[in-house]
């Protein structure tokens, strides 16, 4: 076959190698969308920090006492958890949280009794309904979370037939926006590629919060996280990309406030990179003391964030030490009400566990749950 001298000298696809890239887009600036943190979203912010820190810490000496047959610990991440939780409006948006967004969780204000039913092993992803929080179940899978995340969020543009950015700054106005939470280490995982590949080709309104903790398990991150940045992986996908002070209540809600915004408009994904500090062990069996020094733990950990905010609110005079002293009193007692709600919980009905796998049972299904009853009722 001839071909012309046209066809014959045109670079084809090859000839795109080298050309510039479009770079991601920018975030909307703080000021734009009404972002800046507020003196009274400051003490809301400690408040907060507060209840979860006694929980945390509760939940802690509840396993060892046997009430919990596990448990992750957050000691040191409750800035970057409370913070980009308070930037989510729950009754629209949907947030997908892993195993250790307990701080996640009670901010966006589910039953701390019903969440913590997921740790007693009595019921598989917690009690709390779902549908009616916008917080999805909890997701053990290791970066499991960023692909349902995307799904739902791909539905949300979907759903809205949004062809294009939207213009429209007003209340309630754009897309319903997914927020997932992940690991440094979890950013690792082939999941969390395909997630953010098929999110930035079809534009899904989702901000992937990553809480760089400085620890894979017992893996430091510097040895599993090439280039050193997991915000930075977002210009290969052409997200915009920022990393942020985790230990910063106040910065983190910032920052995800804008995040959300850009989804929101119809603007495609984002990714945040809260870089914290884990704090205590990787789960209740984990002992730190095997891959790190205590003096490693006091160099790396820097401020610690619920006193970081502390020394800001008493030093800008938005309240002083007795009423802070009265929020820890009351984060305390709530932490004894949930373990008497936890202690109180009975077993949950074994026929549960085939009666929440599909809509619609099998047959098979159906034929196993006979035989569980036969074997385990009339026993």
């Amino acid at each position: 076959m001839q071909t012309s001298a046209t066809m014959t000298a045109s670079p084809g696809r090859a000839g795109l190698a080298g050309t510039p890239r479009k770079l991601a887009a920018e975030l909307p600036a703080a000021a734009a969308v009404g972002a800046a943190v507020t003196d009274a979203e400051l003490l809301k912010l400690y408040r907060l920090m507060t209840a979860v820190r006694h929980l945390d810490q509760a939940a802690i000496a509840w396993q060892r006492q046997g009430i919990l047959p596990a448990y992750a610990p957050e000691l040191g991440q409750e800035a970057a958890q409370v913070g980009s939780a308070l930037a989510v409006d729950t009754t629209r948006d949907f947030i997908f949280p892993t195993y250790r967004e307990l701080g996640v969780a009670r901010a966006a204000g589910v039953d701390m009794v019903q969440y913590m039913s997921t740790h007693l092993a009595t019921w598989h992803g917690g009690l709390w309904d779902a549908a009616a929080t916008h917080v999805a179940p909890i997701q053990a899978v290791v970066a499991g979370s960023v692909l349902h995340a995307v799904g739902w969020a791909h539905g949300q543009t979907l759903s809205a037939g949004t062809a294009g950015p939207s213009t429209g700054r007003e209340a309630g106005a754009g897309l319903n926006v997914a927020i997932t939470y992940l690991g440094d280490g979890a950013s690792s995982q082939g999941d969390v590629h395909e997630a953010m590949n098929f999110a930035a080709v079809f534009k899904a309104p989702v901000v992937f919060f990553v809480q760089n903790n400085g620890w894979a398990i017992s893996v430091p991150t510097e040895r599993q996280v090439a280039g050193g940045s997991v915000a930075a992986r977002g210009a290969g996908y052409g997200i915009p990309g920022l990393q942020v002070d985790g230990n910063d209540a106040a910065a983190v809600l910032e920052a995800t406030r804008r995040a959300v915004a850009h989804a929101r408009g119809g603007n495609g994904p984002v990714v945040i990179e809260a870089m914290t500090y884990r704090r205590g062990p990787h789960a209740t069996s984990d002992d730190p003391g095997r891959y790190r020094t205590l003096e490693q733990e006091r160099a790396d950990a820097g401020a610690d964030p619920l006193a970081r905010l502390r020394e800001r609110i008493l030093a800008e005079h938005l309240a002083d030490a007795a009423a802070l002293d009265a929020l820890d009193a009351e984060a305390a007692h709530e932490a004894e009400e949930v373990r008497a709600g936890v202690l109180a919980l009975g077993p949950r009905p074994g026929a549960e566990m085939f009666d929440y796998v599909f809509t619609e049972p099998t047959d098979e299904l159906l034929r196993q749950k006979e035989q569980w009853r036969e074997e385990s009722e009339h026993a």
